[in-house]
């Protein structure tokens, strides 16, 4: 927002929805409408990968509009961003069949607790009754929906709606506000037996207009709206309006809506558990000279840059600069009004979610749940000088990104990038590039093979070395045998007699270790046990040095005689799908070498199945891929370490084979 306007609230109205439904065409028709504009904006093609900040005024009220993605890839981008909002509105597309993809929007808004409203979009292009279309959308939210208005057709196409609330009828005109008209003589009963609905609704909440309907009396019409207001702030309903953005239709009445019935900033300040000022973080952004900024969204009154905050890490930091927020533009203030989102300049340590207060120290009340990475990629960069930028680049683009984190796996010895799908990633290595001027290669993560062995053997180690002066002198006998899987490595010291002298002991199993770090087929060897039986020594020549260098002279020709076999990693993954798509996850678990446990009904999600899955590590990226393709791009997974197993024929060979290439 602009300066000047300290004496007025900002109300924030985050907009989602899933992609194809018209959130982002919906937020612009807001702005279209709100100054003075057709209100007609066309549904977009593409979708939007980040969280975009809007403010807009209408009739002298404020408001910051949060476009949040719809893309399953990049919700993670909106989870921090959505706590601090005061009201949400949820995009539907008018089909029932794509009810289901507002579920995880409506779940999430729902655990959060912000009060939200559904806008059904494209009303232009319904077919059927609106009651099923509610219904079908019923069945995927746990909060009451009730609807504001009723449609008018005409030659089987909507032409118009009647506001219960209001009991007023309108028709749409393109490009212009609605036509208040008389409700059609033909509607009147339908439209009785839809406010009586609304009402009933209503009075599940509220103890007196149950009494009135009992007692067939005629509800007063501020009541009436009262009771949806307050409803709605506590989150108890969701009125449901609808239109078509590509016409202009619903939009007024909407930002009429808004106008009315949003909440005041106070309520989020309360849901967030902060006391008193201060401004609550919804997003990070590294944007070029300006530095690091945080988008906040500010509480409690006016937030000038002379204020002391205090950080999440509790230390204290006046703002390097304030800025509005437009879109991607940014402009200097010296002060935001109550309400407002902003952008911080220059606090540091500050990360999305965090509560900023102008006394002491606060811990926000709620946080989004932070989203597991399904997709992994493997980078190196293309010139090594960039190594040391690339370090400074991820870190920035992870403090971004809820949905990103940076793995440096110790096993492949690989920087991993990991989020929430293969788009992500490639939006994120095309912001590395631009932004950051790195340019990286990638690759599909190594699995982390290990390999054991079936049988025992019996082994000397010998080294010797003779080079003029002290030589090099170590001679141990070892068995080696396996252990149960999951058993690790033992070393066990049988030596008697002081053939090996106690201080070069250690010295025979740091080499043995060292050789069981690549073993014959070309990985790290586990669950063996190694017993140092006998062994001799040169009183001149030996030394800590000469032992383990037998140790691991001998443990290399000791492997292959042990039948070396390959073992790679099985994850549990936990699979959490529409129940619609369960029966096509069975055959895809099992195309993919996979093993279903078992499956029950999804805790809290109507409609939804947790499946248990045993699947190997190594097709856990191409799994994904599929389950969001079988599944309207619904399903996730959650997955943990759980055991290894024996790989044998053609797959144990192409493996080999492949590290042996390698190597």
């Amino acid at each position: 927002m602009a300066e000047g306007k300290a004496g007025n609230v900002v109300r924030a109205i985050a907009v989602v929805g899933p992609t194809g439904a018209g959130k982002t065409a919906l937020t612009q028709a807001l702005a279209s409408a709100a100054s003075g504009g057709s209100g007609a904006v066309p549904n977009a093609a593409g979708q939007s990968t980040e969280t975009q900040f809007t403010a807009i005024d209408y009739m002298g009220d404020h408001y910051a509009l949060i476009d949040a993605p719809g893309a399953v890839d990049f919700l993670a981008d909106a989870d921090c961003a959505l706590p601090g909002a005061d009201l949400a509105i949820v995009v539907a597309d008018s089909d029932p069949d794509k009810a289901v993809l507002l579920q995880p929007f409506l779940k999430a808004i729902e655990d959060l607790k912000v009060p939200h409203a559904l806008f059904i979009n494209k009303i232009d292009q319904a077919r059927g009754r609106i009651r099923d279309l509610l219904e079908a959308l019923q069945a995927v939210a746990a909060t009451p929906l009730v609807a504001r208005q009723i449609p008018i057709w005409k030659d089987e196409s909507v032409a118009g709606f009647v506001d219960l609330a209001l009991e007023r009828a309108f028709l749409y005109q393109p490009g212009k506000p609605s036509q208040r008209v008389d409700i059609p003589a033909d509607m009147a009963e339908r439209e009785t037996e839809a406010r009586f609905h609304m009402l009933e609704q209503l009075a599940d909440f509220d103890d007196g207009l149950m009494e009135q309907l009992l007692s067939d009396l005629t509800p007063d019409r501020d009541a009436v709206f009262a009771d949806l207001v307050r409803e709605m702030r506590e989150g108890l309903i969701a009125p449901v309006f609808f239109g078509a953005t590509a016409q202009g239709w619903g939009v007024r009445r909407l930002l009429k809506a808004l106008r009315h019935e949003a909440p005041q900033p106070n309520l989020a300040a309360e849901r967030l558990g902060l006391k008193g000022a201060g401004a609550y973080v919804m997003k990070i952004s590294h944007a070029g000279q300006a530095g690091k900024l945080a988008y906040a969204r500010v509480f409690g009154g006016a937030l000038a840059d002379s204020d002391q905050l205090t950080l999440s890490d509790g230390s204290q930091q006046r703002p390097g600069a304030l800025f509005s927020v437009q879109g991607t533009q940014t402009k200097k203030i010296s002060s935001a009004s109550e309400g407002d989102v902003i952008a911080i300049g220059k606090l540091d340590p500050v990360a999305a979610g965090d509560l900023l207060a102008k006394q002491g120290r606060q811990e926000a009340a709620i946080r989004a749940a932070k989203r597991f990475p399904v997709f992994q990629l493997a980078i190196t960069t293309k010139d090594r000088k960039d190594d040391v930028r690339l370090s400074g680049a991820l870190q920035k683009l992870v403090e971004e990104d809820c949905g990103l984190s940076v793995l440096h796996d110790q096993t492949t010895h690989e920087i991993l990038l990991q989020g929430q799908g293969e788009p992500h990633l490639r939006a994120v290595l095309e912001r590395l590039k631009s932004r950051f001027g790195v340019d990286v290669s990638t690759a599909p993560p190594s699995t982390p093979y290990k390999e054991s062995i079936r049988r025992s053997a019996e082994k000397r180690g010998r080294h010797k070395k003779q080079t003029g002066g002290h030589g090099q002198f170590g001679d141990w006998v070892i068995q080696v045998k396996p252990l149960p899987r999951g058993g690790g490595f033992e070393f066990v010291d049988k030596i008697t007699g002081g053939a090996i002298p106690r201080q070069w002991i250690p010295a025979v199993e740091a080499g043995v270790r060292d050789a069981m770090q690549k073993g014959p087929i070309g990985f790290p060897v586990v669950d063996v046990q190694v017993t140092l039986i006998d062994g001799s020594f040169h009183s001149v020549d030996s030394s800590e040095h000469s032992f383990q260098m037998a140790g691991r002279l001998g443990m290399n020709e000791a492997l292959p005689e042990c039948d070396p076999v390959l073992l790679e990693p099985i994850e549990k993954l936990t699979i959490f799908t529409p129940n619609t798509g369960t029966p096509k996850i069975n055959s895809a678990v099992s195309s993919h070498n996979g093993q279903i446990l078992g499956f029950e009904a999804r805790e809290g999600w109507p409609g939804w199945d947790r499946v248990d899955v045993y699947l190997p590590h190594a097709e856990r990226q191409s799994f994904i891929i599929e389950l969001r393709s079988i599944t309207q791009g619904l399903a996730t997974f959650e997955a943990v370490f759980d055991h290894m197993v024996e790989v044998t024929g053609r797959r144990a060979d192409d493996v080999a084979k492949k590290a042996q290439h390698a190597a």
